[in-house]
């Protein structure tokens, strides 16, 4: 029999000796022992010796941050939309655009009462004062402006197009020149990696040390954490009917109530028929049920009697495909009281998902959405590397081969294991340096 120990021994040996070149020209390569650990289910995924592990550089963490100018070019609040950590991310991109620009930043406005129905803001689920402390000597931050702007409503500027640092010089500049205060939300996909590194350290300063959540939500989320289990694994099932409506996906099996909430979230929102469903599907499209995402946590030798505390929003779909093989699932629902929860809001609930989940023993995402991110990300930061993304591609790809029972998870296996040792998806690379073992 091999035990969980041989299985880290080859593993080694395996990867310093040979690259995954080297593996496909031998054929695998792959001996009795290695066969033998892939199916062994008694070895869990964690026991795998990482080789490279993502680490804050020390450029932002160590270094001091460049003195400001003495004088701003002017104001900026950042208008954050979406749900929390999506807000999250566009208001640390914002403090690093102020930075680029030298500008004097506003708090920021949540637009959340599309996505919430609801009229949170950002002092409401983060400590204010702690952030303008932490952030002191990387940028300006005012909680009101001067008496000359009070009365003015903020110049809105389109950033959807500026991506880079000479975008936003060149076009979100001069305005902030000629009106002193103009408000904008940052461009997704930013290239930060352009950014000088007195830009991008405000931003990551912002991100991982200064934000925080307010001391009530903070001791509502520790008394959450008390309250399950240890130790304990923190899953984000991802499969709501709005997620499942956005995906374009079709799902059989699932209840007649499920399916009328999925018609319900989909509005204009075609589902893809016939040989485009089986491509949009095989290229990892659609969201893992509760179901799968039980079966490719056993084939990762995620023992059943592990207890997991399920981080999702409302109304999740076909809980019963998990929690009839995993029977110690734990929910925000079901730990607090009635009254606490239901006077909760979205973005508070969100919170408590976020704390939870980067204090976890190991954290596990069906997606690579904003949460997924920045957990990720501060759990790296925190030395915490217990982290994995499930692979919705590869468990396609191999259904559509075929595979099936122990083949199936043999397979499911190898890849989630190449990916844990190689630490890919671990951080966002802004802040984080690869750092081999």
């Amino acid at each position: 029999m091999v035990t969980a120990a041989v299985c880290r021994r080859n593993d080694k040996r395996r990867w310093s000796r040979r690259s995954d070149g080297d593996r496909r020209r031998n054929g695998g390569g792959v001996n009795n022992e290695e066969k033998e650990c892939a199916v062994d289910v008694r070895t869990d995924i964690w026991s795998l010796r990482r080789i490279v592990e993502w680490r804050p550089c020390n450029w932002w963490l160590e270094d001091k941050p460049a003195a400001l100018p003495a004088k701003t070019n002017g104001y900026i609040r950042v208008d954050c939309y979406g749900g929390l950590n999506q807000m999250r991310r566009d208001f640390c991109d914002g403090v690093g655009i102020a930075r680029l620009l030298n500008a004097t930043l506003v708090l920021p406005k949540f637009e959340v009462a599309a996505y919430w129905n609801e009229s949170s803001g950002f002092a409401d689920v983060f400590d204010v004062d702690y952030f303008i402390q932490e952030i002191d000597g990387f940028i300006q931050v005012v909680k009101e402006l001067p008496a000359e702007l009070t009365t003015k409503e903020p110049f809105q500027v389109d950033c959807r197009k500026r991506k880079g640092h000479f975008d936003y010089i060149e076009t979100v500049l001069p305005p902030l020149l000629q009106h002193r205060y103009i408000s904008f939300t940052p461009q997704m996909s930013q290239r930060r990696d352009r950014y000088p590194h007195y830009a991008k350290a405000s931003l990551c300063q912002a991100c991982y040390k200064a934000l925080r959540l307010t001391k009530a939500l903070e001791k509502k989320s520790d008394e959450l954490f008390q309250a399950i289990p240890k130790p304990f694994l923190a899953l984000h099932l991802r499969f709501e009917p709005d997620m499942v409506a956005y995906s374009q996906c079709q799902y059989s099996g699932l209840s007649a109530e499920s399916l009328k909430a999925i018609d319900a979230a989909r509005g204009e929102r075609k589902p893809w028929t016939g040989e485009a469903a089986h491509i949009w599907r095989k290229r990892g499209k659609c969201p893992l049920t509760p179901r799968e995402t039980a079966f490719i946590l056993h084939s990762l030798g995620i023992p059943k009697s592990t207890n997991i505390y399920l981080a999702a929003g409302d109304g999740l779909m076909g809980i019963e495909g998990l929690t009839s093989i995993y029977s110690n699932v734990y929910t925000k629902s079901a730990l607090l009281r009635d009254e606490d929860f239901k006077a909760m809001h979205g973005n508070t609930k969100a919170a408590l998902d976020y704390h939870v989940s980067i204090n976890s023993d190991s954290y596990i995402a069906t997606y690579f959405g904003n949460m997924d991110k920045m957990v990720a990300a501060m759990r790296a930061f925190r030395g915490m590397y217990k982290t994995l993304f499930l692979n919705r591609k590869a468990f396609s790809e191999l259904t559509f081969q075929g595979l099936k029972g122990k083949q199936l998870k043999r397979e499911l296996w190898r890849v989630h294991r190449d990916e844990f040792v190689m630490g890919r998806g671990s951080a966002l690379p802004d802040c984080f340096c690869e750092f081999k073992l």
